[in-house]
């Protein structure tokens, strides 16, 4: 992209094992834009922080979720049907609430010159 500055929504993702709980640590972000035709996940699993917060969680349960998210930013047939629509569908996807071990939190914006690096920023920042 130019200097032009385009607008983004994000979500961050967070891993919840046990909803009745509403306790949760953060694990990665979502990132569209609709400008740049942007859509992807940045997410870190540290696995001595989620141990620590929740014992009996399964972390490969955990990274198939994530697994699964990036399939759908990447249309990529990881995702099912879920990767056959249009990207602003997806997000919609992604962002819309569900009882799995990842839930999205609320939707937030901004604006950005490099879709990507503001993706990493947002990652290193919150997760």
């Amino acid at each position: 992209m130019s200097g032009e500055r385009s607008p983004y929504q994000y979500v961050v993702l967070r891993c919840v094992p046990r909803v009745d709980r509403e306790e949760f640590l953060n694990v990665g972000v979502v990132l569209y834009c609709e400008a740049s035709r942007f859509l992807a996940v940045a997410w870190r699993v540290d696995e001595q922080r989620l141990a620590a917060a929740f014992p009996a969680l399964d972390l490969a349960t955990l990274c198939r979720a994530l697994d699964f998210v990036d399939g759908v930013c990447a249309a990529d047939e990881r995702a099912g049907s879920a990767a056959t629509h249009p990207i602003g569908v997806r997000f919609g996807f992604l962002k819309a609430p569900r009882s799995t071990v990842v839930q999205p939190g609320p939707v937030h914006g901004g604006l950005t010159t490099d879709p990507a690096a503001e993706l990493a920023r947002l990652r290193d920042l919150l997760v």
